[in-house]
């Protein structure tokens, strides 16, 4: 078994619904060797056991007994549970325990671990920055953290060796790791996930109420509209409920941002200038990875023009597996039924990109870089 994974030898997931459920298949085909160990509710620890996600379960009430022996845990519930069991897994951990979470805020968890931990047990916060449309231990994936970034609060409390093994696993997972302090984390999402949210939340809302008034708005509102605002569709409780709970001023100082600028456009409509605002907002747009699940560093990309038959994906997917290059990301741009399309493809370097190029060009695909 890898170094990496052999520093921990019993894992203890608390709460095996979809990103708890997920971490254990991905730790388990990564070739993780020590017990992997679930704390949920019993018909959900029953169909893990089936999945075999994990190894061993036990209910929440039995907390105790699964920490026993346990070097590492991830609590894997909504934000507000984990403050609740921040204070239980404080009072129950063995010395030594190093103890992770994966809520979406991180201020409010750092804090409780701060408060309820000894100097003994150890606390890392986690956010990965991955998940789906669907819910609980059935849905787990063991792809869901590649290349998929994974924040992480470091503490100098932490021993570098423990903090390092953590990391390691992480990224053997498929996760890309970045370190941030709580307060710049939540700043951040604040911006880049609870401000659009806010939004397009609002906005749906809005144009609902002006259907109610006069009915043709909704048959309108389709194309970009919807695109806008797809995730006006996610459920208030219990994520967001919670994340409000706990970022709501960093989520009303990014309200207060946006209305200044939404405001400063407005007194500039009839402008000119406002060709600056949109020429800037393309700019910054295209330089966001494309479906890329919270990539750090920018794909390296070549568009490819192929026909539509079956099978052409596949078999551009094989001739580059053939060569030992890997794709990163793939995106079918454009396409006319009976004549073809264009494909995007995205590299995690450029040398992998130019390579690309070449293999498919000597294919007689018509490629290039964009």
């Amino acid at each position: 078994m890898r170094g990496e994974l052999a520093f921990f030898r019993r894992a203890v997931i608390v709460g095996v619904g979809l990103i708890g459920g997920s971490i254990g298949l991905a730790l388990k085909r990564t070739g993780f060797g020590g017990q992997l160990v679930g704390v949920s509710r019993p018909a959900t620890i029953a169909r893990a056991l089936e999945l075999g996600v994990i190894d061993e379960g036990w209910g929440y009430d039995e907390l105790g007994q699964a920490l026993k022996g346990a070097d590492l845990v991830f609590i894997c519930t909504p934000i507000k549970r984990i403050l609740t069991l921040i204070a239980e897994v404080g009072q129950l951990a063995e010395p030594g325990t190093l103890v992770t979470d994966v809520g979406s805020t991180k201020r409010r968890i750092v804090a409780a671990a701060q408060a309820h931990f000894s100097d003994e047990v150890y606390f890392v916060g986690g956010h990965p920055m991955a998940g789906s449309e669907k819910a609980g231990v059935a849905a787990a994936d063991p792809f869901l953290f590649q290349n998929a970034i994974y924040i992480l609060v470091p503490d100098q409390k932490v021993p570098a060796g423990r903090y390092q093994a953590l990391t390691a696993l992480l990224r053997q997972v498929g996760a890309r790791v970045m370190e941030l302090d709580a307060e710049a984390h939540d700043r951040a999402v604040a911006a880049i996930s609870h401000l659009p949210q806010m939004m397009a939340t609002s906005l749906v809302s809005m144009v609902g109420r002006l259907n109610a008034e006069r009915d043709h708005f909704l048959p309108l509102a389709a194309g970009g509209f919807r695109d806008l605002t797809r995730i006006a569709s996610s459920p208030f409780a219990p994520v967001w409920e919670d994340i409000c709970a706990t970022n709501a001023d960093e989520i009303r100082a990014m309200i207060d941002r946006y209305i200044a600028a939404l405001a400063d456009v407005r007194g500039r409509l009839e402008a000119e200038e406002l060709k600056a605002d949109f020429d800037f907002a393309n700019e910054i747009r295209g330089s966001i990875p494309r479906d890329a699940k919270g990539f750090i560093h920018v794909l390296h990309e070549i568009l490819v023009l192929a026909e539509d038959r079956p099978g052409v994906i596949a078999e551009i997917g094989q001739a580059l597996g053939a060569q030992g290059v890997n794709i990163n990301d793939i995106e079918v741009m454009k396409v006319r039924e009976g004549e073809g399309g264009t494909i995007r493809l995205g590299f995690d370097s450029s040398e992998s990109a130019e390579s690309a190029l070449g293999i498919l060009t000597m294919l007689g695909y018509v490629a290039r870089r964009p």
